[in-house]
């Protein structure tokens, strides 16, 4: 069977549980997590969205993991959470996304996912204020960041 086409755009949200800032994003995920092992949780709310027929439209889901190691490495076991408003199908719809499945950014990490823990619904709460903003969901996720702003008077 063919995997429906999809889209989907919203709002992303990523923590880490390294100093400061990711050493990751410099390293294309080669370098080892500030504290050995990394603990991450990335958050999409679907602003808009499709997956075939089935509207994804309002839809935050978050993506849990752990990595032993550098994340070039592998061996990531990970989990989802899908808002509770979710029906059966846009569960379904997302966990393919998500997972690499159905194609799109994710297949490339889909190959270093040594075990997928299932995904489950959760109320998933997003606050926005600026550059400051949390996700929080029934004591599963609490997660919260504010932008590094730069100093704009030493610009041309």
């Amino acid at each position: 069977m063919a995997t429906p086409s999809w889209s989907i755009s919203g709002r992303y949200f990523e923590t880490c549980s390294c100093d400061f800032v990711c050493p990751c994003i410099l390293t294309q995920m080669t370098a080892r997590p500030t504290k050995g092992a990394c603990t991450f949780a990335m958050t999409l709310h679907i602003e808009r969205g499709s997956f075939g027929h089935v509207s994804l439209d309002g839809i935050p889901f978050i993506v849990l993991g752990m990595t032993p190691g550098p994340m070039s490495e592998g061996n990531w076991s990970i989990g989802l959470i899908v808002d509770e408003r979710a029906s059966d199908q846009q569960q379904e719809a997302i966990t393919a996304i998500a997972s690499g499945t159905a194609g799109g950014p994710m297949v490339p990490l889909a190959g270093l996912i040594g075990k997928f823990l299932g995904a489950e619904r959760a109320p998933i709460a997003i606050d926005t204020d600026g550059v400051k903003w949390s996700v929080t969901t029934d004591g599963l996720v609490d997660m919260a960041a504010e932008g590094a702003m730069g100093d704009r008077s030493t610009q041309p």
